[in-house]
């Protein structure tokens, strides 16, 4: 991708800009432990495209868990993972230098991610990105996922900026398929929790990288 032909970039948090993908997968062995459930294979990726409640909803139906309702699936995920976003979980290597480039090159850029706002405010400020931002969407934000368009045209409404101009970075194949829907620019973004679906994301991606470095020129290779 050439940066001069975009006039703005729109980011997925979880896997893309953040390495977090570790602590869902471990959010997902312990509340379904309580519940004597093993987690499936394919969980993760059904649920990381929805919106929380969505996933909740997706899980009760999947997991015939009568006991519990969306809302209170949503507030436990949210309890198990608060203290990992708001302390401790780091950008991806060279993800915050990328989007400084960015925006010192003039784009407007925003985060488009399915996490809940209590747990992406915290993460955005504590990680410098949020000083970059023009803005951010989440999930509750839209009614449908990420293998629809609605996210990203949302985030390119906010920020002013024409989907034909503008460049969607996701490391998972329904974000790149929602964001191809709504004319996008597509980038892949190597993330080793979703190697199964690498193959997939590579054929429907205008590119694919395995480090933001890739797309750093060499007088901005210098480390945060």
């Amino acid at each position: 991708m050439k940066v001069e032909d975009f006039d703005g970039a729109i980011f997925d948090l979880d896997g893309t800009l953040l390495d977090s993908m570790g602590v869902w997968r471990q959010i997902d062995v312990d509340f379904l432990a309580k519940r004597e459930v093993e987690v499936p294979d394919d969980y993760q990726k059904a649920i990381t495209p929805l919106g929380a409640l969505e996933a909740a909803r997706y899980t009760i139906r999947r997991f015939h868990l009568e006991n519990d309702t969306p809302e209170g699936l949503v507030r436990e995920w949210l309890d198990m993972a608060q203290e990992a976003y708001s302390n401790h979980l780091p950008l991806k290597p060279y993800a915050l230098r990328f989007v400084k480039y960015l925006k010192e090159c003039g784009l407007h850029i925003a985060v488009a991610t399915s996490s809940d706002d209590v747990l992406v405010r915290p993460c955005l400020e504590r990680t410098g990105l949020a000083a970059l931002l023009d803005d951010y969407c989440t999930g509750n934000d839209v009614q449908r996922g990420k293998g629809f368009p609605d996210i990203y045209l949302k985030a390119a409404s906010a920020i002013g900026t024409d989907p034909s101009k503008t460049v969607v970075f996701e490391d998972i194949a329904e974000g790149l398929k929602g964001a191809k829907a709504g004319g996008f620019y597509t980038v892949g973004v190597y993330e080793k929790a979703n190697y199964r679906m690498h193959s997939e994301m590579m054929e429907i991606a205008d590119a694919f990288i395995y480090s933001f470095r890739e797309l750093l020129p060499d007088d901005q290779m210098a480390e945060e």
